[in-house]
């Protein structure tokens, strides 16, 4: 990755508390939470289900469906199976769901270098060839670490 100037004096520009990566993990950096959030992509929404496919304790369960649910990347509804009480289930907001490509790349990066061959294999829906994960500009093109550069970005409106 390019450090272009001011950013190139890496000691000019602390970046702790401020960095848009860190902040996510804040969210998003646990285990169970990356978990919870692949169980949401799968379609998972209640908390017992949850709970028992993820391997936490209720307590964990609750922290985390809270967490995620305050970050805006799930959302609380209603539900009522006949005969019981009313529960919420948890649904994934367009938060949420803008974080499938980095699910995504969990899963193709586990692939790759952290397991055997996998038991679940993604694919597309209408033509059936594997997902792929790649980095690309608004142009299209696929990038490297080499081909980023990182700089101040302009304030919106100008």
């Amino acid at each position: 990755m390019h450090l272009l100037e001011p950013l190139s004096d890496r000691e000019g520009w602390p970046m702790t508390g401020r960095c848009p990566v860190e902040r996510t993990m804040k969210i998003i950096g646990s285990r169970n939470a990356m978990l919870t959030m692949r169980e949401a992509f799968y379609g998972t929404r209640r908390y017992d289900d949850f709970a028992a496919r993820v391997g936490m304790s209720a307590a964990t369960t609750a922290s985390n469906l809270r967490t995620l649910t305050d970050a805006g990347l799930l959302e609380r509804r209603p539900y009522r199976d006949e005969g019981s009480r009313t529960r919420d289930e948890y649904v994934l907001t367009q938060a949420g769901t803008d974080l499938m490509p980095v699910v995504l790349a969990l899963h193709a990066w586990g692939i790759r270098y952290a397991s055997d061959p996998p038991p679940i294999e993604l694919t597309h829906v209408d033509c059936g060839e594997p997902v792929e994960i790649h980095v690309t500009c608004r142009a299209g093109h696929r990038l490297s670490a080499d081909d980023i550069a990182a700089h101040i970005a302009k304030p919106s409106g100008a």
